[in-house]
Parts: C-alpha cells; sequence; structure tokens
C-alpha cells in the first residue's frame, strides 16, 4: 500500500473484501438508488412529471402519489414507470437529476453542486415512506454483502409539534437575544411540550413506527439502529419541537441510539439559527443527558459562507452542544483556536464521519484537500462513512477505496478505522464488545483468504 502509483483496480478488490465494521453516518433516503425508487414508484401506480408548468401545479421529474387526484391535464404530463423507461433520454435524464450520476464527468448545463445535491431529496422523499421496510432489507442485504456488520441509520425526521403558542415563544426572542432570554424561552418550549397530549401521541407513534418497521432485522451476522433527527432549516419553534421529539424517542427505544440535524449547513436559517440550535440540543442535553449526539458540523468551504460563518460551527457543535461525533468537519482549518478544538476532540475522543464523496460532490473538496490529514495529526479519531451512498452512486467499499488510495494507511492504520466504526457507536458497551469479537474473527478470515490471492 506504499508504491508510488496505486495499484487502483487491486485497492478496489481489497476494498470490497475488506471486513468493515460499521456505517455511522448514513442516511436512509439518499442511500437508495434511484433505479429502486422507480421500483416503487411501479409498485405503487404512481407517476412522474415529464415537464414543467408553474399554472397547473407540476413540476418536471417530480412524483404524484395520487395520480386519481390529477387534473385531466396533469395527467397528460404524468407518466408511468413503463412509460419512462422507453424514453431513453428521459430515463437518463431523470438519473441524473436524482443523483450525482454523470455530474461531473462531462459538461452540461447544472445547477451548483451543492443545489443539486440537496435538491434530489425533493424528488423521493415523498416516495421513501412507501419503502422503509423493503428498503431497510435491501440495505442490509448490501452491508452483508460489503462485509458491514452494523448500520446507524437516519430513517425520518422526528415529528413536529409546535404551535402558535410554541411559534409566539420564539418570534419575542427579537434578532439579538441575550443568554438570559434565549435559557427563559427554552424552559417555556419545553414545559409547554411537555404537557402537550397531542405531541406525545406524535412521538409515541414515531417510536412505535421505527420498532415495527425495523423488526426483525437483527440478527447474529447484522445490527440496526436508527438516530431520531431534525431538520435545521425551519423555523425555531419547529426546529426546537422536532429535536424535543428526537430526544424523547431516543430514551424511549432501545433501537433509537442518539439525535442529529440535518439539512444544508449554508443556508440562511440554519446560518443565521446556527448558535440557537446549539442551545437547544445543549438543553435538551441536559434534561436528557444519557442521550448521545451526532452532528453534522462544518460542512462548509471557504465561499459557500463568509469567513465568519467558518469559524464556530465545529467548536459549538462540541463545546455548547456536547456532540459526541461531528459528520464532515470540513471547515477545521478555519475555526477559532483550531489546535485547541482539535486537542479537545482527541482528548474528549470525538470521533470524525468522513464522507469523502459527498465532501467531493457537494463541497468540492478532494482528498488532497480534505482536512483528514490534521485531524490524524491531531490523533482525532475518524470513521470512514457513506452520507448519501444512493445520491452520490458509492457504496462504503468504495469510500475505503478513496481512503486507501487517498492516504496510503498502513494495514495496521487501516484496521484501527475499521475498529473505529464499532467503537464510536451508539452501541451499547456489551454490544461493541460482542461486535469487536466478531470483527476480530472476520479479519483472521480475510487475512487468510488475502495471503491466497497473487501479489
Amino acid at each position: 500500500m506504499n508504491q508510488s502509483s496505486p495499484d487502483v483496480a487491486g485497492i478496489t478488490l481489497f476494498a470490497n473484501l475488506l471486513p468493515k465494521g460499521a456505517d455511522l453516518h448514513h442516511h436512509f433516503s439518499g442511500s437508495i438508488y434511484a433505479e429502486t425508487y422507480l421500483d416503487w414508484v411501479k409498485e405503487n401506480e404512481f407517476c412522474i412529471f415529464n415537464e414543467t408548468n408553474a399554472s397547473l401545479k407540476y413540476q418536471k421529474f417530480k412524483v404524484s402519489t395520487d395520480p386519481k387526484k390529477l387534473t385531466e391535464e396533469q395527467r397528460v404530463a404524468c407518466l408511468s414507470v413503463d412509460q419512462v423507461l422507453k424514453d431513453n433520454l428521459f430515463y437518463r435524464d431523470l438519473l441524473m437529476e436524482w443523483s450525482s450520476k454523470d455530474y461531473a464527468n462531462h459538461f452540461h448545463i447544472q445547477t451548483p453542486p451543492d443545489k443539486h445535491f440537496f435538491d434530489t431529496f425533493r424528488y423521493f422523499e415523498n416516495i421513501s415512506p412507501f419503502g422503509y421496510g423493503a428498503g431497510l432489507k435491501l440495505l442490509k442485504e448490501r452491508a452483508l454483502q460489503e462485509n458491514v456488520s452494523y448500520l446507524e441509520t437516519m430513517l425520518k425526521s422526528a415529528p413536529a409539534n409546535s404551535s402558535p403558542e410554541l411559534a409566539n415563544i420564539f418570534k419575542s426572542l427579537g434578532d439579538k437575544p441575550s443568554e438570559l432570554q434565549i435559557q427563559s424561552a427554552l424552559i417555556q418550549a419545553y414545559n409547554q411540550l411537555q404537557n402537550n397530549s397531542a405531541a406525545k401521541e406524535r412521538i409515541n407513534g414515531y417510536v412505535q413506527s421505527i420498532e415495527n418497521i425495523s423488526e426483525g432485522m437483527d440478527d447474529e451476522n447484522f445490527r440496526l439502529r436508527f438516530l431520531a433527527y431534525a431538520s435545521r432549516n425551519s423555523a425555531p419553534d419547529v426546529v426546537f419541537s422536532r429535536l424535543y421529539g428526537a430526544f424523547i424517542a431516543a430514551t424511549s427505544s432501545k433501537k433509537i441510539v442518539g439525535v442529529n440535524i440535518v439539512g444544508a449547513e449554508n443556508n440562511y436559517v440554519a446560518m443565521r439559527d446556527y448558535d440557537l440550535h446549539m442551545k437547544m440540543l445543549a438543553f435538551l442535553k441536559t434534561q436528557y443527558p444519557k442521550v448521545k449526539l451526532s452532528l453534522h458540523a462544518g460542512e462548509l468551504v471557504l465561499g459557500m459562507v463568509s469567513p465568519e460563518g467558518l469559524r464556530t460551527h465545529i467548536n459549538q457543535a462540541v463545546r455548547i452542544a456536547g456532540a459526541s461525533r461531528i459528520g464532515h468537519g470540513i471547515d477545521i482549518p478555519h475555526e477559532t483556536n483550531a489546535p485547541d478544538l482539535l486537542s479537545l476532540m482527541a482528548r474528549n475522543q470525538i470521533a470524525l464521519e468522513v464522507n469523502s464523496t459527498s465532501n467531493k460532490d457537494i463541497l468540492g473538496v478532494k482528498s488532497d484537500s480534505h482536512p483528514i490529514s490534521i485531524y490524524k495529526r491531531f490523533k482525532v479519531p475518524f470513521v470512514i462513512s457513506t452520507d448519501d451512498s444512493g445520491i452520490s452512486r458509492n457504496n462504503l467499499s468504495g469510500e475505503y477505496q478513496i481512503y486507501i488510495t487517498s492516504y496510503r494507511p498502513s494495514y495496521e492504520e487501516l484496521k484501527s478505522t475499521v475498529r473505529n466504526s464499532i467503537r464510536y457507536s451508539f452501541l451499547t458497551d456489551s454490544e461493541k464488545q460482542e461486535e469487536l469479537k466478531k470483527l476480530d474473527k472476520r479479519f483472521l478470515d480475510f487475512e487468510a483468504r488475502m495471503s491466497s490471492i497473487p501479489q
């Protein structure tokens, strides 16, 4: 693995055979390939618009999940999957619109890469619920084929439980609230949700749905767990109510092992309210201290936002919210007192989730500019993960191939990185020990197998 010119094909074979432990940064909806979504569209007799008409309220490539409610004019523009597959050009364009397929390998009219990536979700977010069970089984099969024994995924958002009263609490904060005002608002909002029977019912329904969907998924070769989450690009009352629901869910089910906050970090609302979101998480963490956080933070580069916007996000996720893992962490070179922050992450064993392909697709950050070298220098633990492999059209083996090709780790370093995916998971300590024992056995089998392959 230390030759001057890497044998990429050989490394790809090696990466496919390599035991990989876990995938810890994983979005369900973004991990389903567009071709599978089309299968679900066909199974449910949905249709897909082949053009955009603002006056008739439909958009090209969007799915109608209730064709019977379409007007006659809308039905004419809404194609069945069989019709889509007969139109090679439309089918190809749909795959490129629903994922990053061919986004970088030829010249064509295209939206900015970060917008294209996040826009893909609007096409299939209303299809995902129709395929939760089938999708999880598919992802389990894929994981086992890749020698992955544990998946920690984000399936669906925690329920919103907002109300006019809750909205007014946050509206009363104004533009520049004091710390005292913020804490007072959070206490009021929390108390209101605690006394909201409808909110309790929705959260219980959310937990039960996760339990039902995942029933029977665990076996001696595979474990599945979930992170509850909220979108960071909603109004403050909606974000808080979803985070509240996520924390309650994580204390109510052994299948829900942590909380995250998701969405484009550079959007206006996400940037404006970032500090408030971290304080929401910190407040809820004081109420539910056993709940673990894996937070998207620092998924930003210079030019995407102003320089000031690059200085605090990882700091706040670590120092204020109390994250156990950081997703992406790309802006670390720009963070205020970055060496101190990195030392703190190393000391407290706060792991970095490395998502090479999506960082390249969204941010334009390729291996030679990825700050993983900085994290390694400060001995911050890290794991290799996929993020949204269906959109990126990659898999965990592909992410390891990128890591090995780009950074040339020794075999012992590579094994340690794989083991990190179990060590820094949100499984219980006893479950981690079980998974590590299984992983050690898989490595012995892998090493014996590799010894028979010509070098």
